[in-house]
């Protein structure tokens, strides 16, 4: 078996790992033979779809397909493995096993003489990001098949950043908006916030969406079902859905004829 370059990437929530990755993949002309795996995200894979979305020609690994990565990764040139930082480092080994690859951590400029500056043979400086923070809670919740009005989602992820449910250091989601677009939504605690980014996806409008939408949040002291229940309160009923979907196509239409 041909073995592709494989480059691991590590580091810390929020440093901007999968970013870098991105930036990578830019940068090369050889994007279909891409793999890329980012293991322990469940059924919440947020940052594959985000990535997928914007390199739809990499091939992306589920946590499903886990058993038969190795087996992919003939024919491939290039290998993206991305290490939550709820995974250990030497997870990597029982992944890959004896085979070579590049590690890289993407760290806060502050940051020294970490676990990471002793397994990397490349630091990248990342988002300065404060370390001090305890991640000791996780809430991950898949919405597929979910549509939300546009303006209840800024009001719950406003309040999401800002303590209503708990100390939150991190979240992300993708959405699933009512005029069809599929949003992703970013929050680092001490992060400037940033607009909700439209995934090139095309839009959906005809009834509930089956393509991925989810949320994930880090943090202290989270109140999971108030979480929960905020974020189904932001739900659309059917009829709801039907009646954005067709004002939308209305609009669209009449965008086409003039």
């Amino acid at each position: 078996m041909n073995v592709p370059m494989i480059t691991v990437v590590a580091g810390v929530s929020g440093c901007g790992k999968t970013h870098w990755i991105c930036q990578q993949l830019r940068k090369t002309s050889a994007a279909e033979n891409v793999i890329y795996f980012s293991p322990g995200t469940g059924n919440v894979p947020i940052d594959q779809i985000r990535l997928n979305a914007e390199f739809p020609e990499v091939k992306v690994v589920s946590e499903q397909q886990e058993l038969e990565f190795l087996s992919q990764l003939t024919g491939s040139e290039m290998v993206y493995i991305e290490l939550g930082f709820y995974l250990e480092l030497k997870a990597i080994e029982q992944i890959l096993g004896n085979l070579s690859y590049q590690s890289v951590a993407v760290l806060p400029p502050h940051l020294e003489d970490s676990e990471y500056h002793v397994w990397a043979e490349k630091i990248v400086k990342g988002i300065n990001i404060d370390t001090n923070i305890t991640q000791n809670q996780i809430w991950r919740a898949p919405t597929i098949g979910q549509v939300i009005d546009e303006e209840s989602l800024n009001e719950f992820w406003y309040e999401l950043s800002h303590g209503a449910y708990g100390k939150v250091s991190r979240a992300k989601g993708i959405f699933d908006v009512a005029d069809g677009r599929s949003l992703y939504a970013d929050f680092v605690l001490g992060v400037p916030t940033i607009d909700f980014l439209e995934l090139d996806l095309p839009r959906h409008l005809e009834g509930r969406p089956q393509r991925f939408s989810g949320l994930e949040v880090w943090g202290q002291k989270l109140d999971e079902s108030a979480i929960k229940q905020t974020l189904q309160d932001c739900y659309l009923s059917d009829g709801a859905i039907a009646q954005y979907q067709e004002q939308v196509k209305q609009i669209l239409n009449e965008e086409t004829i003039q």
